[in-house]
């Protein structure tokens, strides 16, 4: 298992980065709130998870182990793949899906594209012994400030998680006053979950 993979970053997209080690590009699958802390030609280290299939080798990032972990966690639930356990921590932190698990907070896991009521029910009854109890004292799920534009990162994130580009101008709106009321650069976490919710009003 490659644990983890450190090195400058050599190039950023919606959805992964590509991290220089030992002169060779490793392509890695990140969260847009881990994209969010790299910046090209800077030095990075993110805990990974290599997730093996018949035609592929795809490797996971991640800002830190316990993020990692908790990825790897999610997928021992029946009908959690990588994609879904992704998604799952690009909405919520760790401790906030560890709080909504332990709390039995079934709306919190609705919040996730691709998880429906009876999917949340489900996944509440498998996970409550897996991921264990929280370790902060709350807060918000996601929330890293970024200093690149927030509305392009907001918009790739929503793009990442399967949202059509339409929806996700019409997303990117409906938070803009949100935005600028933000002292300073804009939380992109934040508002990434309250784009998510505009989109689950709407449909």
């Amino acid at each position: 298992m490659i644990a983890f993979v450190s090195g400058p970053v050599a190039a950023l997209a919606p959805d992964s980065a590509v991290v220089e080690v030992g002169g060779i590009g490793i392509a890695v699958q990140c969260t847009p709130n881990t994209l969010s802390g790299l910046r090209t030609g800077q030095q990075t280290r993110l805990a990974t998870s290599l997730v093996v299939r018949e035609d592929s080798l795809t490797l996971y990032g991640f800002a830190d182990d316990d993020e990692r972990q908790t990825f790897e966690l999610l997928q021992t639930a029946s009908g959690v793949g990588p994609r879904l356990a992704q998604a799952m921590l690009a909405v919520h932190s760790p401790d906030a899906l560890r709080r909504a698990v332990s709390t039995g907070d079934e709306k919190a896991l609705t919040a996730v594209p691709g998880i429906g009521r009876k999917g949340a029910q489900k996944l509440l009854l498998e996970l409550k012994d897996r991921l264990g109890e929280p370790f902060g004292t709350g807060g918000p799920a996601i929330g890293t400030a970024v200093t690149t534009g927030w509305r392009d990162q907001l918009h790739a994130a929503l793009i990442s998680l399967g949202y059509a580009t339409r929806e996700a101008d019409e997303a990117v709106s409906a938070v803009a006053p949100q935005a600028e009321a933000a002292e300073g650069t804009p939380p992109v976490g934040q508002l990434l979950k309250a784009a998510l919710q505009t989109l689950n009003r709407a449909r």
